[in-house]
């Protein structure tokens, strides 16, 4: 059922069925060259939810982690964490969702899933149930997707994070080299478990895969608390040579609210608005029983970040020594948004992306809620406009 900001009525969901194009696919580079950008102003545009349980394609849509919008074809592809454990035995897999924004608002029927398509662990062979964590997912700059995941430490053997690519069919055309700084023990090397790679987006030249460590490395210090914050590393890839080219740090906040059951603040996405190192990241705090989030303890913040004069770590293997931090500079972090203001329930929101511009030339962020296939959550679209001009 989906549920407007306006209304909240309950409705069934659209579901209709379209032929994609054969053709390879592209995410449209924007013009701009190296120039920084910044963002002046962001609008709300509106809200759909897509209540727990609906069922499209044969699956329980839910777990939409990661979006991004495909420029050739007008549609969105969405990331679903399902990690083909689930007593469903739904697949690991992505949903092409067709967003209309044409009124320049997002409202009921607006929201119509077109498709789903089965990600493989390779060419031929699915997932093991529990063999991966989706989190991040990008549509690359020759027609490939990009996708992440966080591992499990808990797994025995521990399943290590990852970013591979992907063709439209959903199999494996290239595997990328994640830093050994990255890789867990378990214990007090690489990353901690569910901090991982949440994140995953593009330059918007194509040239650069940036992704981000949702809080610290064990050694890189503490994870986020109510009392303190958290280091963690912002990853650059070359698109080309598939290489780690640079790597900052970014200070995460502590949660937002204290819980004495459960709580966590990280990044959960990162979208480059310019090719010169300025991007949003989507912080994410949350805290069980929390009252903040209109209710829900999701506090969800957009900060403008450059990487401009920042350190960059790639070469520094841990953050801490002799239990303080090293001496670096960080990124630069300024708010650009907080979904509190909103004054709506805030589920927990993960994905972020760029839509097609607005005819008064304001950029369009499409975002969406990870609902942990929770009953008492819900998936969440939302869209913002976002005004954002050269910098200086």
């Amino acid at each position: 059922m989906f549920r407007s900001l306006h209304r909240r009525l309950a409705l069934s969901v659209v579901v209709a069925l379209a032929l994609l194009l054969a053709l390879p696919a592209t995410a449209a580079p924007r013009a701009g060259g190296d120039m920084a950008k910044t963002v002046d102003d962001i609008e709300f545009l509106g809200e759909v939810i897509v209540p727990t349980a609906t069922l499209f394609g044969g699956t329980e849509i839910g777990g939409l982690s990661s979006i991004t919008y495909d420029h050739a074809r007008g549609v969105y592809h969405t990331l679903s964490d399902d990690q083909g454990n689930r007593p469903t035995g739904d697949p690991v897999r992505y949903y092409t969702v067709d967003i209309d924004l044409a009124d320049g608002s997002l409202d009921d029927g607006d929201i119509t899933f077109l498709d789903v398509t089965q990600l493989y662990e390779n060419k031929k062979t699915p997932f093991a149930p529990g063999g991966l964590d989706p989190e991040g997912f990008v549509l690359g700059r020759k027609g490939f997707f990009y996708m992440s995941s966080e591992g499990n430490i808990f797994a025995d053997p521990i399943i290590d994070p990852f970013i591979r690519r992907y063709n439209h069919n959903g199999r494996v055309t290239a595997k990328l080299p994640i830093p050994g700084k990255y890789i867990p023990n378990g214990v007090d090397w690489g990353v901690r478990q569910n901090l991982s790679f949440e994140s995953l987006n593009t330059t918007p030249d194509g040239r650069r895969l940036v992704t981000a460590g949702e809080g610290a490395l064990f050694q890189d210090g503490p994870s986020s608390t109510f009392e303190n914050g958290s280091l963690a590393r912002i990853l650059s890839y070359d698109n080309a040579k598939r290489l780690p080219v640079a790597e900052y740090v970014y200070e995460v906040g502590p949660w937002a609210e204290p819980s004495a059951i459960f709580g966590v603040n990280g990044i959960v996405e990162v979208l480059p608005i310019d090719n010169a190192g300025t991007m949003l990241v989507m912080e994410r705090s949350f805290s069980v029983g929390g009252v903040l989030g209109g209710g829900t303890g999701n506090v969800v913040t957009i900060y403008e970040v450059s990487t401009a004069g920042a350190t960059d770590v790639l070469d520094i293997d841990a953050l801490y020594e002799g239990g303080s931090p090293i001496a670096l500079t960080p990124v630069t972090k300024r708010l650009v948004f907080a979904f509190d203001d909103l004054g709506i329930p805030i589920d927990n929101i993960e994905g972020m992306t760029f839509g097609p511009d607005l005819p008064n030339g304001r950029r369009t962020l499409v975002i969406v809620s990870d609902n942990n296939f929770n009953p008492f959550q819900f998936t969440q679209f939302i869209v913002l406009a976002a005004d954002i001009q050269a910098a200086g």
